[in-house]
């Protein structure tokens, strides 16, 4: 078996970072060639400008919104926003009755579709069913309008009933369907339907099926939709676990509409009649979405939705519903372009002091630790490059906006990133002082940098997380980059500058401790070799330096051990000399 080496390892190492950067770029430019991908990351709401759209509350006549519902309805539609990736978008009310939505750039139709569907979920029983027709029902005719002999005045048509003849006694009571209520179902045509209209939950409701092949009358609201606590879309299987090929909606409801699912199902599994009066329909937006047949009682609280669903359109009902149904209808009221809050110049003035930044740490590196420096700046430039093309992918697959505030995070890295490779340099240093090689060196103080360096980034990726977690807006994008930027950090130093020193400490500039190399063990104050082996450092007139800094270098223990061989030393050569 062939011996591993410290070189072996590090071409090994630097094959697999490789490869992954090239993995990315081709994925990038694939994507870019026969898809929607860009080699630019897309840009947030402050730098670019976007949409804004404004969503007005449909309440019924002599109803207000409330502050409370209006702060739900804006925590939950930022959650369905968010539930697309990370748009660095904003919501937020205006007047105290609207909800403002402004998302970079021009959203896509799906995201629309969470923003603007209010996703209002009723279950309301079957009271009448019929198939829709082509056309609307003949109307009844005007009486001013019909032909009457001259100076006669035409009959009125008879007034219909709008109350019930009697008291219903719960929702499936067919007492709800007054004579003008069935005038009005015979007339009503689907294709009129307005999705944004709003029932009364304590009234029957005319509507249609979502493809207007059938309309229904419903009676009053026995489940509403806002004590749905989770749902989730999959394919639906039978009483085998064998799949249906069907996609459906899977709900799970709070213990109030649990016990409210258990009550409509138990009457409507208890009837007699036959269909339509043993069904409930599930209402969204004011269109039976489904309309199923009650098969027992349902007392778990995990109903499923099931219907005309495609996997994606199966998706997006369940995220609507998971974040939770909106206590009011909303309808859009505008939608407009709006510019950047920012613009290129703040964009430009955040990646000049990241330059600045980028410069300093690149002095610094050469200053402190000569051509051993140009490795911080390699590692730097593989960073920065493993950084981008991260964040044009996740820009490109997963709606990722770059902000200023993502800017930001971005330039903090650059510091964080240092700090790994100078935790490592001087662990080196360290083992160069001890006496070591500089391949022992290397090795040896690898392996307790990693610890620290691991701590460290565990600390801050801990705290990108959390950031995200909480935040909203902005701060979210700030601590997404701030997370990038640490997996990346550690990424590099184990893939790329660990092994490029590996290799370097095989080149005899290096090995033999060059002055210019920054890894010169007397410039570096070594005073030992081994355990207990201390030796004298070089009194050369050019040396001066470096046994002022071996003196200044050393710790207390070696003083101490120093200060104990000095005498022995001293007492020899008197016996000598005697």
């Amino acid at each position: 078996m062939a011996r591993t080496t410290p070189v072996k390892n590090a071409w090994r190492a630097i094959v697999w970072l490789t490869a992954i950067t090239v993995g990315l770029t081709v994925l990038i430019g694939a994507g870019s060639i026969f898809g929607t991908a860009s080699w630019a990351p897309k840009l947030a709401l402050d730098l670019e400008g976007g949409t804004q759209i404004v969503l007005a509350p449909q309440l019924e006549s002599g109803q207000t919104v409330s502050g409370e519902q209006l702060n739900q309805a804006v925590s939950i539609i930022r959650d369905r926003v968010d539930a697309s990736g990370v748009a660095e978008a904003e919501v937020t009310t205006q007047g105290g009755t609207n909800v403002v939505v402004s998302i970079p750039g021009v959203p896509d139709e799906e995201t629309l579709n969470r923003i603007q569907s209010s996703a209002k979920l009723e279950f309301r029983p079957v009271l009448y069913t019929d198939v829709a027709g082509t056309a609307a029902a003949e109307e009844t005719p005007d009486p001013a309008a019909t032909d009457t002999p001259s100076g006669e005045t035409p009959t009125p048509e008879p007034t219909l009933a709008t109350t019930p003849t009697a008291a219903p006694t719960d929702a499936s009571d067919l007492n709800w369907i007054t004579e003008a209520l069935f005038d009005e179902y015979t007339n009503f045509d689907c294709a009129s339907l307005d999705t944004f209209s709003v029932a009364p939950v304590d009234e029957p409701l005319i509507t249609c099926e979502a493809d207007g092949s059938y309309k229904y009358i419903l009676g009053p609201v026995e489940v509403e939709g806002s004590t749905i606590t989770d749902a989730s879309s999959g394919l639906i299987t039978n009483s085998q676990g064998v799949s249906t090929g069907q996609w459906g909606v899977f709900l799970t409801f709070n213990d109030g509409g649990t016990a409210d699912v258990a009550e409509m199902t138990t009457r409507l599994f208890g009837f007699d009649q036959t269909d339509p009066r043993n069904r409930f329909a599930i209402v969204l937006d004011g269109q039976v979405i489904s309309a199923p047949t009650t098969q027992g009682i349902i007392t778990g609280g995990n109903p499923q939705i099931s219907g005309s669903f495609t996997q994606e359109t199966a998706t997006v009902l369940a995220d609507q519903l998971k974040f939770g149904a909106l206590p009011i209808g909303f309808e859009v009221q505008s939608s407009e372009t709006i510019s950047a809050t920012l613009g290129t110049t703040q964009l430009s003035s955040g990646l000049i002091a990241g330059l600045i930044g980028l410069l300093l740490v690149v002095v610094y590196s050469l200053f402190q630790y000569r051509l051993l420096g140009l490795v911080t700046v390699a590692s730097l430039i593989v960073a920065g490059v493993l950084t981008y093309l991260v964040i044009a992918y996740l820009s490109w697959r997963h709606g990722y906006r770059l902000s200023l505030a993502g800017v930001a995070g971005l330039i903090v890295a650059i510091g964080f990133t240092a700090d790994s490779f100078i935790v490592y340099f001087e662990r080196i240093r360290d083992e160069l002082r001890d006496g070591r090689s500089l391949t022992g060196a290397v090795e040896a103080g690898w392996k307790r940098a990693l610890r620290t360096i691991s701590a460290a980034k565990a600390v801050n990726l801990l705290s990108a997380v959390v950031l995200f977690v909480l935040a909203v807006g902005n701060v979210r994008g700030f601590a997404l980059t701030l997370g990038i930027t640490t997996v990346i950090d550690v990424l590099v130093v184990v893939l790329f500058t660990h092994p490029v020193l590996q290799l370097l400490a095989s080149t005899r500039f290096f090995a033999s401790g060059h002055p210019l190399s920054g890894l010169d063990p007397n410039a570096l104050g070594a005073v030992y070799r081994g355990r207990a082996q201390f030796r004298t450092p070089v009194a050369a007139k050019n040396k001066v330096g470096a046994s002022r800094e071996a003196a200044r270098r050393q710790t207390i223990a070696e003083r101490k051990a120093a200060d104990v061989a000095r005498p022995t030393t001293d007492s020899s050569s008197d016996g000598k000399d005697s």
